[in-house]
């Protein structure tokens, strides 16, 4: 019983932990051909430390795609002194209509 309820008490604080702090998938872009890696770095490190994720780092362009929460866009702007970042969600285009 006593397992159970640990249990339940475990799960009840982990799906509000996890429903705190919604994430949104963005791509994070530097358009300053100047911007150094350590700025890229930066704005990714800001994203991990607020709980969010990168899932890509592109090498066309200084930029990575990643899932944050409101957090940590908010740090990756407070970021943006010299070399500022843009921020956009990251949404799929289509160019087939898929009526």
């Amino acid at each position: 019983m006593r397992f159970t309820l640990l249990t339940f008490l475990f799960a009840l604080l982990l799906s509000l932990a996890l429903a705190a702090a919604p994430q949104k998938a963005i791509v994070v872009t530097f358009e300053d051909p100047n911007t150094p890696q350590s700025a890229v770095d930066d704005a990714m490190k800001a994203v991990k430390d607020a709980g969010g994720v990168v899932t890509h780092e592109y090498n066309l362009f200084k930029g990575f795609a990643a899932k944050a929460s409101e957090a940590a866009i908010e740090a990756v702007h407070a970021l943006g002194d010299k070399y500022i970042p843009t921020i956009e969600q990251d949404i799929t285009f289509s160019t087939q209509d898929h009526a």
